[in-house]
């Protein structure tokens, strides 16, 4: 769930016995991050990790290579961390609008392609002798790749950001309707007004901290979170009914519900295989937002102990697997639970049949507590990257500090409140920054760093290839999501 940060660190790389060795540069200095939970006084707190290493203080410019701690196990569930996000969610209805044959084909296609663009980063940090996302950009293309490759991992971060305070606006009105019996016109079960709240409340005084170490654990938190959803995900499947009953009717286990039409009931609880529709063009961007996790590689290939490539794409390979299995049973489960009644957020779907269930009241707090505890991890990269190209220069400003993070926290909440659906945050932010940070950039960077391979070598002709599929993809999609927007633009309106 979380979404690492930019690592600002300029580092040799080791060379293993399959990988490509090159010197490193030293024309785009970054500063050395040093341990949130240490007193350096003279490291900047917005270059920080999360986590603490155990490393002695370095000065904030050197260059030094240092051995990675990470085991090969701990790597896996890091980039695991990084890949299982709030993504999740919107996968079920995904399926319902591609059919269950047509989003397993979409789901191993991106997932495959994902994996080929952690091996162009990989050997291409090797030979461009980075390991930070935008230094990589800056010794490809100068300053626009380094501007690009900084705007992409922001404008992920903030529909990353975005995703969670939806999950907030959408279910802590439900937790608090379930605990004092509320109904909907309260204000204090209105979503925009609650987002409001815990942005101001909680998320605002965390964000403000110059050290946010601790919260760097809340990644675990998330995953188990997540994976408590999946399993409550598959147990509600054979508890609720299909059709689903009436809302005023309470489910509970065994409960046998009589419907008048039969036919219209057989068709909307049979599965479909391959559907098209105006919602399809959600598809491709929302299995991409779910599978972005590229910012982190770099990092954990830094940290990841007696690393080479060879090793690290094996992290890669079992962590996507990993969350290719269940990302696929959460949409199956989810989908085959509601069929085409499915919402565009998965777990408030649920309150179209349960008033008031304590486990989903379990896995609703669980998943709230994580992600407004996760949003001042991902604000925090962003604010670091824009006080990077802003002021790099500059000492720490408590103004300047407290300022760039009401803005983006005002941003972010009015995003979340304007924009009618999670499925828009996850169908723009898919379509855009996670296409690039899959396909365009690191094809881009792997063909323009790459020297000893020639441009018509096997190798380079398919990055261009990845390249060119890429930029179909993002301009297909963005066109035919914005297509969408323009047509229920009047449904939409007056439904908010």
């Amino acid at each position: 769930m979380s979404q690492a940060g930019a690592k600002t660190e300029m580092q040799n790389i080791s060379t293993a016995g399959e990988d490509d060795s090159s010197s490193n540069g030293s024309d785009y200095p970054y500063p050395k991050k040093v341990p949130l939970v240490g007193q350096y006084p003279d490291s900047d707190p917005e270059s920080q990790n999360f986590l603490p290493e155990n490393k002695p203080c370095k000065k904030k410019y050197e260059t030094e290579y240092h051995q990675g701690t990470a085991s090969f196990g701990m790597s896996v569930f890091n980039l695991g961390n990084a890949i299982m996000g709030s993504g999740i969610l919107g996968l079920s209805y995904a399926m319902a609008n591609t059919g269950i044959a047509l989003f397993v084909i979409l789901l191993v296609a991106v997932a495959i392609f994902s994996l080929y663009s952690v091996h162009l980063l990989l050997k291409t940090a090797n030979e461009g002798g980075a390991l930070v996302y935008e230094q990589l950009g800056y010794k490809a293309f100068g300053t626009p790749g380094k501007l690009a490759a900084s705007l992409s991992i922001t404008m992920q971060n903030i529909g990353a950001m975005s995703s969670y305070l939806y999950i907030v606006k959408y279910e802590l009105p439900t937790v608090i309707s379930a605990f004092t019996g509320a109904s909907d016109d309260e204000w204090y079960t209105n979503g925009d007004y609650l987002v409001l709240l815990v942005s101001l409340c909680v998320i605002l005084p965390l964000s403000l901290l110059r050290n946010l170490g601790y919260l760097g654990y809340t990644s675990g938190l998330s995953l188990l979170c997540m994976v408590f959803f999946l399993i409550v995900v598959i147990i509600k499947k054979f508890q609720i009914p299909c059709p689903l009953p009436s809302h005023n009717q309470t489910v509970s286990l065994g409960l046998n519900v009589s419907h008048a039409d039969n036919s219209t009931d057989e068709d909307a609880c049979r599965p479909k295989y391959f559907v098209i529709n105006s919602k399809t063009v959600y598809a491709v961007p929302i299995i991409t937002f779910a599978f972005v996790c590229h910012p982190a590689i770099l990092p954990m290939y830094d940290e990841l102990k007696d690393r080479s490539r060879k090793k690290m794409q094996g992290v890669a390979n079992v962590s996507f697997l990993a969350m290719f299995i269940m990302y696929l049973l959460a949409a199956l489960f989810g989908y085959l639970t509601f069929n085409e009644n499915v919402g565009d957020e998965l777990l408030h779907t649920y309150t179209k049949v349960y008033k008031f269930d304590v486990v989903l009241l379990i896995v609703r707090l669980a998943v709230l507590t994580a992600v407004t505890l996760t949003v001042p991890v991902v604000l925090f990269p962003i604010r670091t990257s824009i006080n990077h190209l802003l002021c790099p220069n500059k000492d720490f400003s408590w103004i300047r500090h407290t300022v760039i993070t009401v803005v983006l926290l005002a941003g972010t909440n009015t995003l979340v409140i304007l924009v009618p659906t999670i499925r828009d945050i996850f169908g723009f932010i898919g379509s855009s920054a996670a296409a690039m940070l899959i396909f365009i950039l690191p094809s881009a960077f792997y063909i323009r760093l790459v020297k000893k391979e020639p441009m018509m070598s096997v190798q380079k002709l398919g990055a261009t290839g990845f390249l060119v599929c890429g930029i179909l993809v993002m301009i297909g999609s963005m066109t035919l999501i914005i297509l969408d927007w323009v047509e229920n633009a009047p449904i939409n309106d007056n439904g908010h």
